[in-house]
């Protein structure tokens, strides 16, 4: 049975929650108590695979909801579908985000837009479609930022202009929200590494310029984003590194 406290049972709507870090974060929330609504694109069968493993552990604790985030006209109708599952919103973690190197002379306007619509676009939409839910319940946004907001990687120009926007974005709706509404973001360092290759020699620099010497497991940014949400009432505007040190010397 079930002893979480009914102030437990927050609904959460993770966009990519199917997958790598989106996936940990679900599970993670999920056994913090809250009701999870995993949003996915394309990866229905991870995310029906998902719900059911978190279903079994606690009925009508899981859904799912599917919504493409280069489509305009989609951000609304996601929130309130959302919103209709347990009738509340009380969390919403954008952690959807396309990842892809665009170095200068190869950039097309269908980089800039898939990398500007995931990583700061849909954020800001879905935000402005969830306010009015998460004001009822003193919710919070969880934006997932990246260490190269800061610093530029090479290679990645638009990635890391999209990054800074909604570093720029999680403030300003800090500034916009309060004091209703709590927003912060993270800024995962070497986690997981891209899904696209990347070579040993690369991995190797990456982990050498951390302070820890080892990369990060999707939990630590799962037990951040637990943090962020049920333990840090009076944190807000804040950008969290879970990098292992990197950004100290990056």
């Amino acid at each position: 049975m079930n002893t979480n406290s009914v102030i437990d049972r927050k609904a959460v709507l993770i966009t990519g929650g199917a997958k790598r870090i989106g996936a940990e974060t679900s599970r993670t929330l999920h056994e913090a108590g809250m009701d999870i609504i995993i949003h996915y694109r394309s990866s229905q069968q991870q995310a029906d695979e998902l719900c059911y493993e978190l279903n079994q552990l606690r009925e009508n604790s899981a859904a799912v909801i599917q919504g493409d985030l280069d489509d305009d006209h989609v951000y609304a109708r996601m929130i309130e579908d959302a919103a209709e599952v347990w009738g509340r919103l009380d969390v919403l973690i954008n952690n959807a985000s396309s990842f892809f190197p665009t170095p200068i002379g190869t950039i097309t306007l269908g980089h800039w837009h898939n990398l500007i619509n995931s990583n700061m676009k849909a954020p800001l939409f879905l935000s402005q479609a969830a306010t009015p839910y998460l004001k009822e319940n003193n919710g919070c946004i969880i934006n997932m930022v990246d260490i190269h907001a800061f610093r530029p990687m090479r290679k990645h120009p638009v990635y890391c202009a999209a990054k800074a926007g909604l570093a720029m974005l999680t403030q300003s709706l800090a500034k916009e929200l309060g004091p209703e509404i709590r927003v912060n973001g993270i800024g995962p360092g070497a986690i997981l590494w891209p899904e696209n290759d990347m070579d040993e020699t690369t991995k190797k620099y990456i982990i050498e310029r951390t302070a820890l010497k080892r990369h990060g497991e999707p939990k630590d940014i799962a037990k951040a984003i637990l943090f962020l949400i049920r333990d840090a009432e009076y944190i807000t505007g804040h950008i969290v590194p879970v990098d292992g040190g990197r950004s100290l010397n990056i």
